[in-house]
């Protein structure tokens, strides 16, 4: 993640999470992948934030949890709301040091980097998964590469896929689909935007 991507979100902090009219569909993914783990088990948070929803429902849940940001004002936010995992601040591209693990997550993470450096990450995560080797991601459907926006009253830049485009990078990566939905949620209130969530395997 850029430097300039991780002051944006050193100025948003907290009020990411108030931000979030809807996080039901975030949360469902949390479950079944809850559901797919045997204990003990290992999982990746990759852009971890505030450490909400998902940590928080990983560690509840008696999962072991590394969580890796850019940010240190959203890592204190997810010290104090999801305590209990490892949280490391560094680049989320940096996988270095970190083991092997049973799952991944990047929720609304990879959406901040530039889309040359998304099919590198993500055959560094396949090299890195083991056991059920599972990955879920969210990002925001449509059509552009560090586009910039207004998150929050705050400058940043995102990218975003076309469902069957993001499909193929996945599988270009080494990844089987095991399920793509588009799911319709208030991402700031009043702003409505359709949100990709996609569980793969590695293969």
């Amino acid at each position: 993640m850029a430097s300039e991507q991780s002051a944006a979100f050193d100025q948003i902090g907290r009020r990411y999470d108030e931000s979030f009219v809807e996080r039901d569909a975030q949360l469902a993914e949390g479950a079944w992948l809850i559901d797919q783990l045997d204990r003990p088990a290992r999982v990746l948070d990759l852009g971890c934030g505030s450490g909400l929803p998902t940590a928080k429902q990983l560690l509840d849940a008696g999962v072991e949890v590394v969580g890796t940001d850019e940010s240190a004002v959203m890592l204190d936010l997810a010290q104090q709301q999801a305590p209990g995992a490892t949280y490391l601040h560094r680049d989320l591209r940096d996988l270095s040091d970190l083991g092997e693990f049973d799952a991944a997550v990047a929720f609304f993470s990879l959406i901040m980097l530039p889309k040359a450096d998304i099919p590198p990450l993500l055959r560094a995560l396949h090299a890195r998964l083991r056991g059920p080797k599972l990955l879920q991601i969210a990002m925001v459907l449509g059509d552009f590469d560090q586009f910039q926006i207004s998150f929050l009253g705050v400058p940043t830049q995102v990218c975003a896929y076309p469902p069957d485009e993001l499909r193929q990078v996945l599988a270009d990566a080494g990844f089987e689909i095991v399920e793509l939905r588009e799911v319709a949620a208030e991402a700031e209130p009043n702003r409505l935007e359709v949100q990709i969530y996609l569980r793969a395997r590695a293969v």
